[in-house]
């Protein structure tokens, strides 16, 4: 089953480590949803446990992110975006084409996360390349199933939600361009 993800940028109250006080950051977050309101949703519920009762978070933002996997690795505390380039060799016109896809690896610095890559690639059939790596600003990712719990109560309500969301993977050119162009500015 392939999971949609989606980036929420939360605005929150945080202790500050430097200073010790607490300062309103905006920090982005992934959720695993079915849809956009499941993810305000889940986001809400998921921050709740950080948070005190009397605190409250903001959600600024909510799209659709552009990993197609998410591979976290213990013992790590931040998030790589990686840039795979799959090359496939085009019989019609004898050229290379090159297909890119984001991964999202956690480690701990970058040659960690080039070698956490390698390592999550290592099976693939085809040839590929590394271009490039860089530290996401990714604070978190919360999974729907985190592999192991045995809850069947949310199996249950995850097929239900996912029963009552028509599918419709076509994206509105309008909305994209207002989301890239608002965050322009």
């Amino acid at each position: 089953m392939s999971a949609t993800w989606y980036e929420c940028k939360v605005k929150y109250r945080k202790l500050d480590d430097a200073s010790g006080m607490l300062k309103v950051k905006t920090e982005p977050f992934l959720v695993d949803a079915i849809s956009y309101t499941e993810a305000e949703s889940r986001i809400t519920e998921e921050m709740s446990v950080y948070l005190s009762d009397t605190e409250e978070i903001k959600i600024t933002n909510i799209k659709v992110a552009n990993f197609a996997e998410i591979h976290p690795f213990e013992n790590s505390d931040r998030w790589f975006k990686s840039k795979v380039s799959l090359i496939a060799f085009d019989e019609e016109s004898g050229k290379e084409r090159k297909t890119n896809m984001y991964l999202l690896i956690q480690a701990n610095d970058v040659k960690e996360a080039y070698d956490n890559t390698i390592s999550v690639m290592k099976d693939t059939m085809g040839e590929y390349s590394v271009p490039s790596i860089a530290e996401s600003p990714i604070m978190d990712v919360f999974p729907y199933f985190s592999g192991e719990e045995d809850d069947m109560e949310r199996v249950e309500k995850f097929n239900v939600l996912k029963d009552s969301v028509p599918v419709d993977n076509s994206m509105d050119e309008e909305l994209e361009m207002s989301d890239v162009l608002s965050s322009e500015e």
